[in-house]
């Protein structure tokens, strides 16, 4: 097949887009694969839209390959199933609501649990029927705050998600485990450096989770690895390792002091070790941070959380332990309200004597000592020991990890990286199918209830996600199974010699199987050779002024070499290359 670019809808563009902020996005929009319509809302152009359908194929080919089976779910769904799962509520803003003209609500689907439970009970009813494996590629959407980073972030997205319904719990990780081993295969066929992650379930439910991240410094996910073992999760998994519990008795008695003009734990430790015969550090201080929660078709309550002093609450670690309710910050008005909370002194006795949720970090164990907030400007406590004088309501772990941590299997230390969610799977167990009573007739006539997986993976995302990683200052490196062509032609000039040679060689080629993008324009050899790098067809096939020698030039887009190929043996020269 021959694309010529002379009649192709494309227009490059030399400049990035003022919004754009991470490779792919001006990428993607430079070299005419994407336009942005709306905040969160892309067109795919037809060289966009080739690489998308190619990633689609990959994923189709490795999920039939297990016996997954594509069914496709409208994108407009009733409210009716996500009430029952409560999760009409618990989306809270985040998903696009509407009413049809006879009032009745509707919502633009974000996922599809509950259609597929509904239609897996709606069609089967015998332990004869299953396991059985679904998935759709379809659009998803999603009303995000902040769209951003192109088709990274938006508002409306291809996805591959697909569900398992099993008998057992043995049958249900082996679904995972097959959905587990086709991504690898599928994010090994697009060419990606990612890494497998613990992860939280979240909003969906369930126990065993994981994600796939595509490394890339501009990803969204901070994630973390042992130094000394094949540990790694997202930060939001991350687990504190728990110190040993201290004896009380041997702690001296709790103290207030006046810390005059200390409202920071900063001031605070430097008037301690200034005015005590005590040394002390911030991992000493404990921080106690107010936030408010709503939870669904609720009111904002208040909630206390306490972190040594020497660490920051991760707001997003919080969110993903508050799931599904909404997280904010306190604000004056907050405080206005309540006249027991004085900022920079606040410390669990005013916290808790009103009865405000006190959830403490893991570090925070029985016996041991702290210096924290005394309730009165101007004051703090010393000595205050967990489980003598004070006893926190509950453990959350949402202080910030931090490289050189200690990893959680206890083996070496944590370093970070950033990275792109490309997948996502979850062992859901049985939430769904209790929500909708989803049961099979056993053997013995008595009903046993399904259990569950979700697996997800980003189909467009993928799209940014791969130029993320293959690209250079010039523009687009595609792998070659994913390029919107095999390969690119470019005639270099405007003699009627050039010019039949390039339609010569783009039949041929495409004779023997090849897409080929032919550059046929009446451009400068400076615009077309600009272009090819641009669009970043992974193999260059350039007819030029070597051509009254005999010869061509094949580059190759990644490495930047060049090679000069006698006329008669260049097509078999790149048949080889291209396939190997």
């Amino acid at each position: 097949m021959i694309t010529r670019m002379s009649s192709l809808f494309l227009r490059t563009l030399r400049e990035d887009p003022a919004d754009a902020e991470v490779p792919s996005h001006k990428l993607l929009v430079r070299a005419g694969y994407v336009r942005r319509v709306a905040p969160g809302g892309y067109s795919w152009l037809p060289l966009g839209l080739k690489v998308l359908r190619n990633i689609e194929a990959v994923v189709r080919e490795e999920m039939d390959a297990f016996g997954a089976q594509e069914i496709q779910f409208p994108a407009l769904l009733p409210k009716e199933p996500y009430e029952a799962t409560n999760r009409w509520e618990e989306y809270g803003p985040n998903i696009f609501r509407l009413k049809d003209r006879k009032g009745a609500d509707y919502l633009l689907g974000p996922t599809h649990e509950e259609l597929f439970t509904l239609t897996v009970k709606g069609e089967y009813s015998s332990y004869k029927d299953y396991p059985v494996t679904l998935y759709q590629i379809q659009t998803k959407y999603r009303d995000e705050a902040r769209p951003r980073a192109g088709i990274l972030r938006g508002r409306e997205f291809l996805m591959k998600d697909s569900y398992s319904f099993d008998l057992t719990d043995e049958g249900l990780s082996k679904s995972y485990q097959d959905h587990r081993d086709a991504y690898i295969r599928i994010f090994d066929r697009l060419g990606l450096e990612y890494v497998v992650v613990s992860a939280t379930s979240g909003a969906m439910g369930g126990s065993a989770s994981e994600e796939f991240l595509a490394v890339a410094e501009t990803g969204e996910d901070t994630f973390v690895r042992s130094t000394e073992s094949g540990y790694a999760a997202n930060v939001e998994a991350v687990t504190t390792p728990v110190p040993a519990e201290q004896s009380i008795d041997d702690k001296p008695a709790a103290q207030v002091h006046h810390t005059p003009n200390t409202p920071t734990i900063e001031t605070l430790v430097d008037f301690l070790n200034a005015n005590t015969d005590r040394k002390f550090t911030a991992a000493d201080t404990l921080k106690n941070v107010l936030v408010k929660l709503k939870q669904p078709g609720k009111d904002w309550e208040l909630l206390a959380v306490a972190v040594p002093g020497d660490r920051e609450v991760d707001f997003k670690r919080l969110e993903a332990a508050m799931e599904p309710a909404e997280v904010a910050m306190v604000d004056e008005a907050d405080f206005a309200k309540n006249s027991f909370l004085v900022k920079g002194y606040i410390g669990p006795g005013a916290i808790q004597a009103n009865g405000i949720r006190f959830l403490a970090d893991p570090r925070v164990v029985k016996g041991t000592a702290w210096v924290t907030g005394a309730d009165k400007a101007d004051h703090h406590v010393v000595d205050l020991v967990a489980g003598r004088d004070f006893t926190p309501d509950g453990v959350i772990d949402v202080a910030e990890v931090r490289e050189g941590d200690p990893s959680p299997d206890g083996k070496g230390v944590l370093v970070a990286a950033r990275g792109i969610e490309i997948g996502h799977i979850f062992q859901l167990g049985r939430k769904y199918a209790d929500a909708f009573s989803l049961d099979a007739l056993g053997p013995d006539s008595k009903p046993v209830r399904i259990t569950m997986g979700s697996y997800g993976v980003g189909v467009s995302r993928l799209v940014a996600a791969i130029a993320e990683q293959s690209h250079d200052d010039r523009g687009l490196i595609w792998p070659r199974n994913v390029a919107p062509a095999d390969i690119h032609v470019v005639i270099a000039g405007k003699d009627e010699t050039l010019v039949q040679a390039g339609e010569d060689f783009a039949k041929h080629l495409s004779a023997k199987g090849f897409k080929v993008l032919l550059d046929d324009r009446k451009a400068s050899p400076g615009v077309k050779f600009a272009d090819a790098e641009l669009v970043g067809i992974p193999t260059i096939l350039v007819i030029g002024r070597g051509l009254q020698n005999g010869v061509v030039e094949v580059k190759d887009r990644k490495s930047g070499d060049r090679v000069e190929v006698p006329v008669a043996e260049a097509v078999d020269h790149l048949v080889q290359l291209v396939r190997g």
